[in-house]
């Protein structure tokens, strides 16, 4: 094999930057989600599935002569290609609200669908987008909560207020959720620990009670 012995999120990361690819070309050049990227900068640990590891032993024996070089230069270098930020989409039917629960062992609560927010994107587009792509429900942004650097992932992450328009729930992502679906708003502390929510989050659900 011509790639590294193990793959992890610091390796994987650094053929990223060998390649100086953004986190969106990189992961259109491995053919996964961006979420998958994005969490390889989150998590330098992080071992791949061994379908992703494929992937990027194929990446990285395809790459050129130039691009190896970058990547073999210094195994202890990992670099961010691009700031990472991201678009919450905080969807409410009525006193319901939608989630998702990601795929990776490393999430051990539901979110709310999220999309990676490039710089020519905004944040209003990518919620909805993403919200329609991984859920099959379509949402309107009705404001901003606000935004923070989340205190487990360390992304820039924007909150949007959204209201359901259609849909039913269904996972158009199995690939990186496990399931979708409603969740009746005095339940969601049972989904996601209280000190993982936003707190306008919740402030926004109670005045919508």
């Amino acid at each position: 094999m011509t790639g590294t012995q193990r793959w992890n999120g610091r390796t994987a990361t650094r053929l990223q930057d060998a390649l100086r690819h953004s986190i969106e070309d990189f992961a259109q050049h491995l053919n996964v989600a961006p979420r998958t990227v994005a969490r390889w900068h989150h998590d330098p640990d992080l071992v791949p599935r061994p379908m992703i590891q494929q992937l990027l032993d194929h990446a990285l024996e395809t790459a050129t002569p130039e691009q190896r070089e970058r990547f073999y230069a210094d195994d202890e270098q990992t670099t961010s290609a691009v700031a990472l930020s991201a678009a919450l989409a905080v969807v409410l039917k009525g006193s319901d609200i939608l989630l998702v629960r990601p795929r990776t062992p490393e999430s051990a609560s539901w979110q709310f669908p999220a999309g990676v927010v490039k710089p020519q994107s905004s944040p209003e587009a990518v919620a909805v987008r993403e919200t329609l792509a991984e859920t099959g429900i379509d949402c309107e942004v009705r404001g901003q909560l606000g935004s923070r650097i989340h205190p487990i992932t360390g992304v820039y992450c924007v909150y949007l207020l959204c209201e359901y328009l259609a849909g039913e729930p269904e996972n158009r992502d199995p690939f990186e959720n496990i399931n979708v679906r409603w969740v009746p708003t005095t339940q969601l502390t049972k989904f996601i620990p209280t000190d993982r929510i936003y707190p306008p989050v919740l402030d926004a659900i109670k005045e919508a009670s």
